[in-house]
């Protein structure tokens, strides 16, 4: 298979798919005020070819903060898409579509791959989805789009998750996720108080949550919203740390960007090396996969603030070029499995 990666920095769809003929999966990535007409669009252009799309920033070599990207994979791969709707409410309703889909790709865990954009409610969607895809041992990698819409075969929707089945006809396929963030002393949690609604954190361990983080940091209420970038929480998941990205002081509460509930158990984290982390990755999928078609990887708005900052992210991205034919999303979520994550980068692989 192949991956083709276009775009334009002015919104020019033509100009982002010169050169692009006979693509068998689609994904387009643009901007909230032509998101609708870049759909209707790239249908036209591209009848009856499957796709999705969401509103979000894009990359190759460099990001694409406005205007339009397209990543197509080509010469070998066979895919079906379509959306679970209502994802706020009940996305299970919408479950026949995807399992009729995983049918007709009939694929496997060594040969297939779902890719998912979605509209909110992740954790939701998230369940939803990879209750199908474990019968199958189906890796996800996916995120977040802006604008509360997303694509799927010409057709916008908003409050739905839309999602690809990707399977590589000649060769196999890995999902990878890396984390730059290590735990911080034995800070060790547990979450009360919690508002799932408002993704709020009232209590640490029976303490006001905002105290007990600047306790523990020195910091200011000015400095909390900042000070995620390096030092967030993490989530345990087995023996896995999802990440947990604080929004916001309410109060004497913290709101994130993903939900806690009571009684979760959660930890301090702090940024380690991410230029070692991200050596140690390319390596270990240079390792994995000696030959590569393709890597498309979905890299967190946190993570694309933390790497401008310290003047990394041209290097980060170069560095990801390395294993050849790499383009991707930056994302407001992440999306790994079962899993819905913040500040990390999640990626799928394409021999």
């Amino acid at each position: 298979m192949r991956q083709f990666y276009g775009k334009s920095e002015f919104g020019d769809l033509k100009e982002a798919v010169r050169g692009l003929s006979n693509p068998q999966f689609l994904m387009l990535f643009s901007n909230k005020d032509q998101f609708d007409s870049h759909v209707a669009e790239l249908e036209k252009l591209y009848p009856g070819v499957p796709s999705i799309g969401c509103v979000g920033m894009c990359y190759d070599t460099r990001v694409v903060e406005k205007g339009v990207g397209v990543i197509a994979f080509l010469d070998g791969v066979q895919a079906a898409v379509n959306v679970l709707e209502e994802v706020s409410v009940m996305p299970v309703k919408y479950i026949e579509r995807l399992m009729q889909d995983v049918k007709a790709v009939n694929g496997s865990q060594e040969n297939t791959i779902c890719i998912d954009f979605c509209a909110g409610n992740d954790a939701c969607a998230l369940t939803t989805i990879y209750s199908v895809l474990k019968n199958r041992g189906i890796s996800l990698v996916g995120g977040t789009g802006d604008a509360n819409k997303v694509s799927a075969n010409g057709r916008v929707y908003e409050d739905s998750v839309a999602y690809g089945l990707v399977k590589n006809l000649h060769g196999k396929v890995k999902a990878y996720k890396e984390n730059i963030y290590h735990q911080m002393k034995d800070y060790r949690f547990i979450a009360s108080q919690t508002d799932k609604a408002r993704y709020l954190i009232g209590a640490l361990n029976g303490r006001p949550a905002k105290r007990v983080y600047q306790d523990i940091l020195h910091i200011s209420d000015e400095e909390v919203q900042n000070q995620t970038f390096k030092n967030p929480f993490g989530k345990l998941n087995g023996n896995d740390i999802c990440i947990v990205s604080i929004k916001e002081v309410v109060g004497d509460a913290l709101t994130c960007y993903r939900q806690v509930n009571d009684s979760d158990v959660l930890v301090l984290l702090q940024l380690g090396d991410f230029r070692a982390t991200v050596q140690n990755t390319v390596r270990t999928i240079q390792h994995e996969f000696p030959r590569i078609s393709a890597v498309f990887s979905i890299n967190c708005l946190f993570r694309y603030l933390l790497f401008s900052q310290n003047h990394y992210m041209d290097e980060y991205l170069a560095e990801m070029g390395r294993l050849g034919g790499h383009a991707g999303l930056v994302g407001l979520g992440e999306h790994y499995n079962n899993r819905f994550i913040n500040q990390s980068m999640s990626c799928v692989v394409f021999e």
